[in-house]
């Protein structure tokens, strides 16, 4: 069982995902103009990769602990029927993704993992890049996929199916026990 260290930028938000691995998840980088939306909104365009994409491991809710500073979880919402995008609030860190208590996926985004762990060896390789008609630059050809590939699309559904079957997806740390996330949802104006 491989453990990913999580952390803020500052260290006040802590936390681990556990059993991960390719076989546990999926790595991947989305170049949605949403994700880049979310990381201009926080003021961390540093977190997106030269070509605009965001590194994102997937995992089951039950994968995910925090052990210090939950009162420092923060969700926005691009628009009212958006994604809820979670972040540190003490330093404008992005966390992750999730749909609603009920869907049990959480997409970590990359610079919530610890530094100095080899992403390689706990994660795998990146299986998929989508959303590369959104790239701010054009990705080389292995990297451009302008949707999400069938492939890939089949692996999350499999594991969205067999987590939310077998309960993997409780607990659920982003969210209480009735379902609403642990911090209001600030939904941007455009």
């Amino acid at each position: 069982m491989h453990i990913l260290g999580l952390s803020c930028d500052c260290g006040q938000l802590q936390g681990r995902a556990l059993n991960v691995g390719a076989r546990t998840g999926t790595r991947l980088v989305c170049y949605c103009d949403d994700c880049q939306a979310f990381a201009r909104e926080l003021g961390r365009a540093d977190v997106l990769d030269s070509f605009g994409g965001t590194e994102i491991y997937q995992l089951s809710p039950a994968q995910l602990q925090f052990s210090q500073g939950q009162e420092h979880l923060r969700c926005l919402k691009l628009s009212e029927k958006g994604l809820l995008r979670w972040y540190a609030g003490c330093c404008n860190t992005p966390i992750g993704n999730t749909v609603s208590a009920s869907m049990p996926l959480v997409g970590l985004i990359h610079s919530v993992f610890q530094e100095g762990q080899d992403k390689e060896a706990l994660l795998g390789p990146v299986q998929g890049y989508v959303h590369g008609k959104f790239a701010t630059a054009k990705p080389p050809a292995e990297k451009n996929s302008k949707g999400t590939p069938w492939r890939l699309l089949l692996r999350i559904v499999s594991r969205l199916l067999a987590d939310k079957l077998s309960g993997r997806g409780k607990p659920h740390p982003l969210f209480d026990v009735a379902g609403k996330p642990v911090s209001e949802p600030r939904v941007l104006v455009k």
